[in-house]
């Protein structure tokens, strides 16, 4: 029987009824969208949603640092001040600018190595594009076109995480990598989403393309429409049923 992380503060928003009542465990979830399209904030409000459901939680970003993650949640009305002093929430920020020579720049590695980061029961990486392309393994290959090979040792790994019922959460940014780099990662995700946004005005209409979801606890929709509000977080503002 497949137990699920609840994405949590059913009283507060829909999120967690329009993803199917939680994330399988044992999953790997792919969120892909251009820059500004809104990835983050989602994995920010699913990883403050499950913390808060007493899972434990990690989150590396290769934007944020430490101050700037506390002042972003604080921003969409996510506290997590308390989550991160409990250790339920573990907050890493992964250094993608150096060109220093040896170990610092073996991203992909250092990430698998990371003991620490992979005790948790869900692992958030945002985003995945970003470490790839300043990896020098990957960097090495792309002209070649070999890429493929890259990706797939990492998908073997994931899968070794995921069998011991973690789940990890990537994002991307589809402009940023090959269509060969995004083939296999998104044919090995359980849960895979893409997020398309619209400008209507002023207003940025964002919408969840639901491509895949495996294990689903309740009937998820093909298209979860949402917003992210300062002060408010993200809300689910329309569903159209399949």
């Amino acid at each position: 029987m497949t137990d699920y992380y609840s994405i949590g503060l059913t009283d507060q928003d829909r999120v967690n009824t329009a993803i199917g009542g939680g994330i399988p465990s044992g999953s790997i979830v792919l969120i892909e969208g251009q820059d500004g399209a809104g990835k983050s904030a989602l994995s920010q409000r699913f990883s403050y949603g499950i913390a808060s459901e007493d899972a434990y939680v990690t989150y590396i970003s290769t934007e944020l640092e430490s101050w700037e993650f506390v002042q972003q949640m604080h921003s969409l009305s996510y506290d997590v001040v308390d989550l991160l002093l409990d250790e339920q929430l573990l907050f890493l920020h992964a250094n993608i600018d150096t060109h220093d020579e040896g170990r610092e720049r073996q991203l992909l590695a250092r990430l698998a190595s990371a003991k620490t980061l992979w005790k948790a029961d869900v692992v958030f990486v945002d985003t995945l594009s970003a470490l790839l392309r300043n990896d020098p393994n990957y960097e090495g290959v792309i002209e070649v076109g070999d890429e493929d090979h890259v990706i797939q040792r990492l998908v073997t790994f994931l899968r070794q995480m995921t069998m011991k019922d973690k789940s990890v959460v990537l994002t991307v940014d589809p402009t940023s990598v090959s269509d060969d780099a995004l083939r296999p990662l998104r044919n090995m995700a359980d849960i895979y989403f893409q997020i398309e946004t619209n400008t209507v005005g002023q207003e940025i209409r964002r919408k969840v393309l639901v491509r895949r979801f495996q294990n689903m606890k309740s009937p998820v929709d093909d298209s979860i429409g949402f917003t992210v509000q300062q002060g408010r977080g993200i809300s689910i503002v329309s569903r159209t049923v399949a």
